[in-house]
């Protein structure tokens, strides 16, 4: 079936326009693409808006694969406290029980690695107090696109975030850490003695059947229906635009790496919410805002205002370039939003309309007690 009979059956009668012109405002913001699927008490709503591929005007599949970014984190943070549950580790005991070839500081907890308390620096950069952004290893920009697709051993990405100074005593504040989620990937590793990704396929992918979703390791490739990524970078005094649909995300292990379908995306955010995954304590847990960034445990909890839908919970995500992906929930799993978003050869930077266009998306997918429309 073509992309654009795949479109046009999944939109068949399903009498949402307002779900179609809010992804639309994505793609008139200068993103390439957008595959989006809702699930609430008026059924499944499945749809797609932009291109497939810059020169096409076949629309996006809306099975496609797409890398999820730092959707990741929940996947991992679900499988340490998985961990927790079967009582192989403690939520409250130090990391480095577990992990001892770091000399990690002793107040940092598996807790605390899971709500981004630890202080440790983001090997992919951070910034400074004043805003300034201190690069680490190379996240964007032509020293990325040079380097996409080179392959980097979780320990080498701990290692040179230990060797930053920590940005605060552990438990003391909340600093969103690539670092957090790669370490607690190792973790994952050391007390099972299989890799994160059998250990993932084993306790969520397989009893899911999330076929589409792939811990990809080393593998550069997306392997099945996509649209494809862009990256619009400077080189010297020109302006390029690279096809980045195969990268290398061995640089985000555990924190960033993995491949999804919005159809698979809701499958696991709908059956974590819904207790299927975690016992009743560690979801309760999972889903407690923290600190300044409201943060649980690999979760964000944003209280929406009792006119605008009262609680979502959600953990979007971006690949360094070309990718995003949106995986929201109201906090029971009963109204799900899922999508993938690709970004082409607009010159302006469509992150800077990003906000607006989401905050409307949230507000016709979850507004009041009842769906928009």
């Amino acid at each position: 079936m073509s992309e654009s009979l795949h479109a046009i059956k999944d939109n068949a009668g399903q009498g949402r326009p307002e779900l179609q012109k809010a992804i639309q405002e994505f793609v008139d913001s200068g993103f390439a693409g957008m595959q989006m699927r809702v699930h609430d008490e008026r059924g499944e709503w499945v749809g797609s808006a932009g291109v497939r591929k810059l020169g096409d005007t076949d629309r996006p599949p809306t099975n496609g694969l797409f890398w999820v970014g730092s959707s990741t984190k929940t996947f991992t943070a679900t499988l340490v406290l998985q961990l927790v549950a079967d009582g192989t580790i403690g939520l409250d005991a130090p990391v480095a029980d577990y992990v001892p070839q770091f000399g990690l500081d002793q107040r940092i907890t598996v807790r605390r690695l899971l709500q981004h308390t630890t202080g440790l620096y983001s090997y992919t950069g951070e910034l400074d107090p004043d805003g300034t952004f201190v690069p680490g290893i190379p996240a964007a920009g032509k020293e990325w696109v040079d380097n996409r697709f080179r392959t980097y051993r979780p320990e080498e990405l701990v290692r040179f975030a230990l060797a930053k100074p920590a940005r605060f005593e552990p438990g003391t504040d909340q600093s969103y850490s690539n670092t957090n989620y790669t370490l607690a990937a190792l973790l994952i590793e050391q007390v099972t003695g299989r890799s994160y990704a059998e250990e993932m396929q084993r306790r969520i992918l397989r009893p899911l059947g999330l076929r589409g979703t792939v811990v990809p390791g080393t593998s550069q490739e997306l392997p099945g229906p996509h649209a494809h990524g862009y990256y619009r970078y400077q080189d010297a005094d020109q302006w390029k635009v690279v096809d980045v649909s195969r990268q290398n995300l061995s640089l985000l292990v555990g924190a960033g790496d993995m491949i999804s379908t919005t159809q698979d995306l809701h499958t696991f955010f709908s059956a974590l919410l819904g207790g299927k995954l975690l016992p009743a304590p560690l979801l309760a847990e999972m889903r407690t805002p923290h600190g300044p960034l409201g943060y649980g445990l690999g979760l964000f909890v944003q209280d929406l205002g009792p006119d605008s839908g009262g609680t979502i919970v959600h953990h979007n995500g971006g690949a360094p370039g070309g990718y995003g992906a949106l995986m929201i929930s109201t906090p029971d799993g009963s109204r799900t939003l899922t999508a993938g978003l690709t970004t082409g050869d607009a010159a302006t930077d469509p992150a800077q309309e990003f906000p607006k266009a989401l905050d409307r998306l949230i507000k016709a997918v979850f507004s009041g007690g009842q769906a928009a429309g």
